[in-house]
């Protein structure tokens, strides 16, 4: 089996020693045969399937410990052979209960104002507390799934993030009980319609319609042990986060360049509200993970807006890779205007 070796540190980091040990990834999928989709734990290049009707989310539900028990049982099984990798069709992991997508890395926030809103530094709330908004958890796909450009939208952009998945639920919890919680780790991309956005941004509501129309999540379900030598003397994960497209990559930050931990935007969430298991936290956008962020550092649209054939592809160090390509979408969006208010008393 693979087995995972300790990283470089940099400094302020404590070096581990390597460790050799399962990686435990979980992966949704549709089989090539077209049969129902399964579950299963990859190991290299090759999945090896849970039993049938299994889900990711219902492991999740039945405890931490459940779910290392289903994968090492997974893995031992041999009266079931491992699929490829390569011949499947990777699914989102999991069907998240709900999707909560933090702002917490400074940088990019910098660089969106400027594009979308023409100020010339991060609005001062922004620091007082971990921003966050709720997006649409049915609007998921997989890590090579193509992804449709929203209606009416033309300017259409990615976000490079992480996400954390909730193992169990809570109200009020602290950090540490949230960190405490996480159960593992995917890659997200918050798809964007920046031009639905802009419009919406002038409104005191917040983020919908430029946001809800897709999030790749993936490629798997990495769990949040396996991620501990990445850890650093205050908490922050150092996952190098690597932003691509068409095969140029166009930047690179870290997941430790965030604001906040994520046991503490949890933990805000939190406060006086159920966070439960199978939900889906956001990171935000690391430094330079968006088209908008460079736009408006650069002062112009340069590279342009995605189009179809564009292919954006995201790599978080210790978990893996999604790569979506874009294709058109309906090309005008039902924009109903509002009706004129009735004038006088209405009984």
């Amino acid at each position: 089996m693979p087995g995972i070796t300790d990283k470089n540190e940099t400094s302020g980091h404590t070096r581990r020693p390597a460790i050799y040990r399962l990686l435990m990834r979980f992966a949704t999928y549709e089989p090539a045969d077209g049969a129902a989709e399964r579950c299963g734990v990859v190991a290299g290049d090759m999945i090896h399937p849970l039993p049938a009707g299994t889900t990711v989310l219902a492991l999740i539900d039945a405890g931490h410990a459940a779910l290392l028990a289903a994968g090492q049982a997974a893995i031992h099984e041999t009266a079931v052979d491992p699929v490829p990798v390569s011949s499947v069709r990777l699914l989102p992991p999991l069907r998240p209960r709900s999707i909560r997508d933090f702002v917490a890395f400074e940088a990019h926030v910098e660089g969106v104002v400027r594009a979308q809103e023409g100020l010339s530094q991060v609005p001062p709330p922004w620091y007082e507390a971990p921003a966050f908004y709720f997006t649409n958890p049915h609007a998921c796909i997989g890590a090579r799934d193509d992804v449709a450009m929203f209606p009416g939208s033309e300017r259409f952009d990615f976000e490079c993030e992480v996400a954390a998945v909730l193992g169990s639920s809570g109200t009020d919890l602290t950090p540490e009980e949230a960190e405490a919680a996480i159960i593992g780790y995917t890659i997200f991309n918050d798809w964007s319609a920046r031009d639905i956005q802009q419009r919406e941004g002038r409104l005191p509501f917040g983020f919908a319609k430029g946001k809800d129309g897709a999030h790749t999540l993936g490629p798997w379900l990495v769990t949040g042990d396996e991620l501990a030598q990445y850890r650093s003397r205050d908490g922050y994960l150092d996952l190098t986060m690597t932003i691509e497209l068409n095969g140029q990559v166009l930047g690179h930050d870290s997941l430790a360049s965030a604001s906040w931990t994520f046991g503490e935007m949890i933990a805000y969430a939190s406060a006086g509200a159920m966070v439960a298991a199978g939900d889906v936290f956001g990171s935000g956008t690391c430094g330079g993970g968006c088209l908008a962020e460079i736009w408006g550092r650069a002062g112009r649209r340069e590279p342009a807006p995605l189009s179809p054939g564009d292919v954006v592809t995201l790599t978080v160090e210790g978990i893996g890779t999604v790569s979506n390509r874009v294709v058109a979408g309906k090309p005008d969006a039902w924009l109903p205007p509002a009706r004129p208010r009735a004038r006088g008393p209405r009984h």
